[in-house]
């Protein structure tokens, strides 16, 4: 998201009211950042896959699980990658192709695989007893969707353990290096005419270039070793997943999905050779830089002599910053009650949400010019994930997400992607059709 867009964004969101004493928090999306960087992660890898090379996109949907975002990606040439029947059922009701949507996940139910198979969507089966069942499924109902095989490759983690996908013990995939595991993966994939594919999927936020693109070395040798024992080109797919780490200390985004093609064409010449069609599972890096939250200070106070301001952003809305602020930290704009930046000397202040519990801190100890009731605080690149992984702590109601155009004129333009959840929403969601029945239980009324 550019500055200057985002400046007017804010200014423009609080003068609607999307944001005021109504509403006193909301999602912002720049629509124009989103493609800018479709733009370009599409054109680092057409720069380097020989021409008529299979390339498909597919977005991860956990990162932004909202209808009207992965509509704006399929219009951009991307698909899909779900991990459960809700994800399928967006992807779905977004109008992605099933020619373009990957089903991944390390738990699939019988049923979410017998649907994916009729519906013709690639399939990446992640261990041995979940290909049995397949096998069962190709036997009864014959199926000419795309079936993969997931491994891990087991090259280590990142800086963040609990996003490090390719360790010893991870739960994903076919753990490759433990004994026999390759000669089985080998083995499985001869003995079945369907199974085409292979997916890895090693990156991660924290994780090192260097690593990820290991990892795809790894999931190509394999390839080449399968096609050669079959004397013919049984795998033709790589599904060499996604992971580019963001950079949550300024505005740059990098590294950039040039660099990360780049370091592919020296690390895996052949990844690129037009040998095999190529699938990437990217979200964060996609839509972290295009997103912020804004949100109300509805209290100045202090304690201890720190000043704090309470706002309508936290855990709610950044759980993984309060829980893990040294592996998810963000930056955190001040604006005035208008929306327009704040100025000042910085004073060191803690930036605390609405939960009620003491460490629900969006910063601690935060140099910022000094807030106070009425103003406002932007939480910054928090386009992915911060929407749509909502914490329902104190039954806090999801808040409203819009997108937004800025012209070059300066006008600032929105439209609604989820409207503010209602306290009446919330209550049938918590059970409010069925508030009588636990009394009726044991006869009592």
């Amino acid at each position: 998201m550019r500055f200057t867009d985002r400046e007017r964004a804010v200014q423009a969101a609080v003068a609607r009211g999307l944001v005021g004493t109504a509403e006193p928090v909301a999602g912002l999306l720049d629509v124009g950042g989103i493609r800018r960087a479709v733009g370009e992660l599409r054109a680092a890898f057409e720069e380097f896959a020989a021409p008529g090379t299979p390339v498909l996109h597919a977005f991860a949907v956990k990162a932004a699980s909202l209808v009207p975002v992965l509509r704006l990606l399929a219009q951009e040439g991307l698909g899909c990658e779900v991990a459960s029947p809700g994800e399928l059922a967006l992807a779905r009701a977004a109008g992605v192709p099933v020619a373009r949507t990957v089903l991944d996940s390390p738990a699939k139910t019988l049923a979410e695989l017998r649907e994916a198979l009729a519906l013709g969507i690639t399939v990446n089966a992640d261990n041995p007893e979940e290909l049995a069942r397949i096998d069962g499924l190709m036997a009864t109902a014959p199926s000419t969707a795309p079936i993969g095989l997931r491994v891990n490759p087991q090259i280590g983690g990142g800086s963040i353990g609990a996003m490090s996908t390719a360790t010893g013990t991870s739960k994903f995939g076919v753990a490759l290096r433990d004994e026999g595991a390759r000669e089985w993966v080998v083995r499985a994939v001869l003995a079945r005419p369907w199974l085409t594919r292979l997916h890895a999927h090693v990156g991660s936020q924290g994780m090192p270039l260097e690593l990820m693109a290991a990892g795809v070395r790894t999931l190509f040798e394999l390839a080449e070793e399968i096609n050669a024992k079959a004397g013919r080109r049984r795998i033709d797919t790589l599904d060499i997943g996604g992971g580019l780490p963001v950079n949550f200390s300024s505005d740059t985004a990098t590294p950039t999905y040039r660099e990360y093609a780049a370091l592919l064409r020296s690390a895996v010449p052949g990844l690129f050779s037009g040998r095999y069609g190529i699938v990437t599972e990217f979200g964060r890096s996609l839509l972290a830089k295009q997103g912020l939250v804004l949100a109300r200070v509805e209290y100045a106070k202090t304690a201890g002599g720190r000043a704090i301001a309470v706002t309508h952003a936290g855990a709610q809305v950044a759980t993984r910053t309060v829980f893990a602020p040294e592996s998810w930290p963000i930056r955190v704009a001040a604006y005035d009650a208008e929306g327009r930046s704040k100025t000042g000397e910085p004073v060191a202040q803690n930036v605390a949400g609405p939960c009620c519990f003491a460490g629900d801190l969006i910063a601690e100890n935060r140099a910022l010019p000094l807030l106070e009731s009425g103003d406002h605080i932007a939480l910054l690149d928090t386009g992915a994930y911060y929407f749509s992984t909502h914490f329902a702590y104190n039954s806090l109601p999801r808040p409203g997400i819009y997108g937004f155009s800025a012209a070059a004129d300066g006008t600032v333009r929105f439209a609604t992607i989820r409207s503010p959840q209602t306290l009446e929403e919330l209550v049938a969601e918590s059970g409010g059709a069925h508030g009588e029945e636990l009394g009726g239980l044991d006869g009592q009324r």
